[in-house]
């Protein structure tokens, strides 16, 4: 049981640093315009400072108590620790990656930074030890509609692109491709890292006995 533990422990933590990488790769295109999360923490750095990772976190903490007040429940460990290192790996991500020289690599880079932010959020998730507040907020209007994930992700970042657009946040071309293509990648992740994650476990299982 232990070892179970860790095992989804470290596909949590993976899929966090992973995804996070994934964003900053994103964020280093943003003269194509960024992620609509981010459109809306640039607005809210260039109105009130601090940065983009801050902000990450304070969205987090309103998204994450909005979530818990409507399934009266306390979130998991994991989405606390996905709020604040997410925001914290951004900020170190952004710090030691150079800025891409010329539009055409910005846009390779986006490419790239959608894919891998999309396996990120499909492997934390799929440890099954708290998604982060923006996840949990997916997968509870999931839950309640039915609706499948790729569109509610999408819905949910159209709409805080018009609130980041409206605080002055990056937008262009990148910003729409990023809001449709993330929950594109999530949608097939997701399910593939959940089989990746149970197929570990079990296997560990198997070799207990035999470790014993």
């Amino acid at each position: 049981m232990k070892r179970e533990r860790m095992t989804r422990w470290g596909f949590f933590f993976v899929g966090l640093i992973i995804m996070a990488f994934g964003i900053t790769l994103t964020i280093k295109g943003k003269d194509l315009g960024i992620g609509p999360w981010d459109v809306l923490h640039y607005g809210l750095f260039l109105n009130a400072g601090l940065s983009i990772g801050a902000w990450s976190i304070i969205a987090g903490i309103v998204i994450l108590s909005f979530t818990g007040i409507m399934t009266k429940s306390i979130p998991k460990l994991g989405a606390f620790i996905n709020m604040l290192l997410v925001g914290i790996f951004i900020d170190i991500f952004n710090y030691l990656l150079p800025d891409p020289s010329s539009l055409w690599i910005q846009a390779g880079v986006l490419c790239i930074g959608i894919i891998i932010m999309g396996i990120g959020i499909g492997i934390y998730v799929a440890a099954g030890l708290g998604a982060g507040p923006r996840d949990s907020l997916m997968l509870l209007i999931v839950d309640k509609t039915g609706w499948r994930v790729q569109w509610v992700r999408n819905g949910m970042e159209l709409v805080v692109l018009i609130a980041g657009w409206l605080l002055g946040g990056p937008v262009g071309i990148g910003t729409i491709v990023i809001a449709l293509g993330v929950g594109q990648v999530v949608g097939m992740s997701l399910p593939m890292s959940r089989n990746w994650v149970e197929a570990t476990i079990a296997r560990q299982r198997e070799d207990a006995p035999l470790a014993g």
